[in-house]
């Protein structure tokens, strides 16, 4: 994990969340977090500034790299069969000048 990742993991740690998997590969496509908490698993792209210059990191992920990761987590997914009942939603993790910035993608929102 590099280090935006690793902050993005303790903020749900420290919020009660359990780390399922941390850069998960299923082809050449790699999901950076999976997370859960009772029946709710979180499916997470961390994206990381060590600077403010070029924007806000959450800028980084756009519409194409959304629906890589909703197909790479359906996929990883239907391979884990103690999670199929579970409800499963997308965040995106913004990190940057120490910071965690989470907002939960919608369906659709790609």
């Amino acid at each position: 994990m590099n280090s935006g990742e690793r902050r993005a993991a303790r903020h749900y740690l420290l919020r009660g969340w359990r780390l399922v998997g941390a850069n998960q590969r299923v082809g050449r496509n790699e999901i950076d977090l999976i997370v859960r908490r009772g029946r709710h698993v979180i499916v997470v792209e961390v994206k990381e500034k060590t600077g403010d210059r070029y924007g806000d990191p959450l800028e980084m992920v756009d519409a194409e790299k959304l629906r890589r990761v909703r197909r790479t987590a359906q996929a990883w997914l239907a391979s884990r069969s103690e999670l199929a009942d579970l409800e499963v939603s997308f965040e995106v993790v913004g990190v940057s000048l120490g910071r965690v910035e989470r907002v939960r993608v919608e369906p659709g929102d790609e």
